[in-house]
């Protein structure tokens, strides 16, 4: 019962936020007016279920899902702050545990069932920005695997690391992490490693390449990769969205395949996820971040080319300034169509059904 308080208490503070047509910072003042978005639902959409709150400054989800016990799926997200760490939630949005304490973990993301010769693990990482490194985790116990000394960028304190994303490839299972900064050059803004394990049974980083365009408008923090697929996309604040190959090894791997989604946001573009429908088939969505609505795009681009992305459809929804999201289509107690995690302001994470989204959006 006493979650059930918990979550009715956060909606009405949500009920709140909406009638004043002001978004709550992670701070407790209010902001600008939320902004339009004439693609968008009028009637916002609302969670299934409100997470208790992190200690100060929600960021980023990933969802873990249980290999053989679905209702024991976690949510992991990140607490943005200088003594924060990575929250575990379980699917009622009660925390399960943390994480070691961290200094600003801004994004997280994992991967499941990766082989390092014999050794198979399920890896979380996260950026954490406060001393310019990745941190690795194994799931679901969230015991650290790593050194405490994988620096990204070089170490450079101008580039503090922000958004990260995994990439498992499917040729041969190698593990990839790629990571983007609070600054960057125009070209080569995003740096890719290869993520080994030692004997000694912790990961680290080879440096594989630096790639990926930049405006110079902002900053580049939101990227999700499609391992199935092959393909990162990276969003340019205040520009569009960037697709790229993903294994550096690839043909032209350095040659932007795409831009799209250079309008209709009404300031930054923000949180990536990829809903995966069938094979090959599914969206990418993306955050309207000043709007509190989400933009919708194919992920296998059009009949007449895999790399033309149209925007398709926008959805409104109760998160406030939402920057981070994942999105699950395995059937899990209570999101039997999938679940689709998102940050809100407010220091919590939303749960929705994918299946009451997509039909919000016009998309099923």
């Amino acid at each position: 019962m006493k979650f059930v308080s918990n979550n009715l208490i956060h909606a009405r503070r949500l009920l709140a936020a909406g009638l004043l047509g002001l978004t709550a910072t992670a701070h407790g003042a209010a902001s600008d007016p939320v902004q339009a978005d004439p693609d968008a639902t009028n009637q916002a959409l609302r969670p299934l279920v409100v997470t208790q709150p992190v200690s100060t400054d929600s960021d980023d989800p990933a969802i873990w899902v249980h290999p053989t016990d679905a209702s024991q799926s976690l949510v992991i997200g990140t607490d943005k702050t200088k003594e924060g760490a990575l929250y575990v939630f379980d699917l009622k949005g009660h925390v399960v545990t943390r994480s070691i304490p961290l200094k600003r973990p801004n994004n997280v993301d994992l991967m499941q069932s990766v082989s390092f010769g014999k050794r198979q693990l399920d890896v979380a990482v996260t950026t954490e920005r406060g001393e310019r490194r990745l941190r690795f985790f194994s799931l679901p116990d969230m015991k650290s695997i790593d050194d405490g000394k994988q620096l990204v960028f070089g170490g450079d304190e101008t580039r503090a690391p922000m958004g990260v994303a995994l990439y498992k490839r499917a040729k041969d299972g190698a593990l990839f992490v790629i990571v983007g900064g609070k600054s960057g050059p125009t070209e080569g803004y995003l740096w890719q490693y290869r993520v080994l394990l030692g004997r000694d049974g912790l990961l680290s980083l080879k440096k594989v390449r630096e790639f990926g365009n930049f405006s110079g408008r902002k900053e580049i923090e939101a990227i999700v990769v499609d391992s199935d697929l092959g393909y990162v996309y990276y969003s340019d604040e205040q520009y569009g969205l960037h697709k790229y190959a993903a294994d550096p090894d690839a043909k032209d791997a350095n040659k932007e395949l795409a831009l799209f989604g250079t309008s209709g946001f009404s300031s930054d573009i923000e949180g990536l996820s990829i809903c995966k429908t069938g094979p090959g088939k599914g969206f990418l969505i993306v955050s309207n971040q000043q709007s509190d609505t989400f933009r919708i795009f194919p992920r296998e681009g059009t009949k007449s080319t895999p790399h033309h992305h149209p925007f398709l459809g926008s959805v409104r929804m109760s998160t406030r300034e939402s920057d981070g999201s994942d999105v699950s289509t395995a059937a899990l107690p209570g999101f039997e169509g999938g679940l689709f995690v998102a940050m809100s302001a407010d220091k919590t994470f939303h749960y929705y059904s994918v299946d009451e989204m997509l039909k919000a959006a016009g998309l099923k």
